[in-house]
């Protein structure tokens, strides 16, 4: 138990795309997808206690791995603070499991799926590999991040409006700057606009800094866009049909 959570880990580290890594990335993949042929079968009772189950979930992983963080010496207001985009998510995944606000989903369905994503797919979990603490964590977080996102559309009918894309990238793109302006108080490096993560990522492709900055910023609009094609689609068919 004590290699579980020790803070200078002597087991394998995390290998991008190792057995363990698809294994994680499978079961996440579906659990999501079986909301498709599953969602005839929730009733109101089982969505309730669906909400709040994985609500619980994405708090208490949250919870202990802050305590985790304290425990081994690692928590400074640098590097902990909730300020990274899928540390904020956590917290409004749980929010818009709990109260069912759609300006809370639209901020989930866009920025969770494409935030979480990277994420899951390049994790920055250095040492902390299979049977770590940290590894278990990680994509438990992230996985409930999007598993909240394509809950909430598919059994809870939830959907983005036509004008969600344009309020998602604006509070994107002023919560951006605002975390920029901590990190200049703080010193520390939240959403990574100060320098790229240490682990490899798809920000490795995009250039030094601060060209990474701008086509980051161009690759989630355009992200966002392609989240709402689908509705874009259905609202254009829903038209026609209505003319003929």
């Amino acid at each position: 138990m004590g290699a579980f959570f020790a803070k200078d880990y002597i087991g394998e580290p995390f290998l991008l795309f190792a057995p363990p890594h698809l294994i994680a990335l499978s079961m996440i993949f579906f659990l999501n997808s079986s909301f498709f042929w599953l969602k005839q079968h929730f009733s109101l009772k089982k969505r309730a206690v669906f909400r709040y189950l994985l609500a619980g979930i994405l708090i208490l992983n949250e919870l202990a791995y802050h305590l985790w963080t304290l425990l081994t010496a690692q928590w400074t207001i640098q590097t902990m603070l909730p300020l990274h985009l899928c540390s904020l998510l956590v917290f409004l995944s749980a929010l818009a499991l709990l109260t069912k606000r759609h300006r809370i989903y639209e901020f989930v369905y866009f920025l969770g799926i494409g935030g979480a994503m990277q994420a899951l797919l390049t994790p920055d979990l250095g040492i902390y590999g299979f049977l770590h603490f940290r590894f278990f964590q990680s994509f438990i977080a992230h996985g409930s991040i999007i598993t909240t996102a394509i809950y909430l559309t598919v059994i809870e009918q939830f959907r983005p409006t036509s004008t969600s894309p344009q309020r998602v990238i604006l509070a994107l793109t002023l919560y951006t700057l605002f975390v920029g302006l901590i990190n200049y108080f703080l010193k520390s490096n939240y959403l990574f606009v100060c320098q790229k993560p240490a682990a490899k990522s798809l920000l490795d492709t995009f250039g030094p800094w601060p060209q990474y900055l701008f086509v980051g910023w161009g690759l989630a609009i355009m992200l966002i866009l392609v989240l709402y094609l689908p509705f874009a689609f259905q609202d254009w068919r829903n038209a026609r049909k209505a003319v003929d």
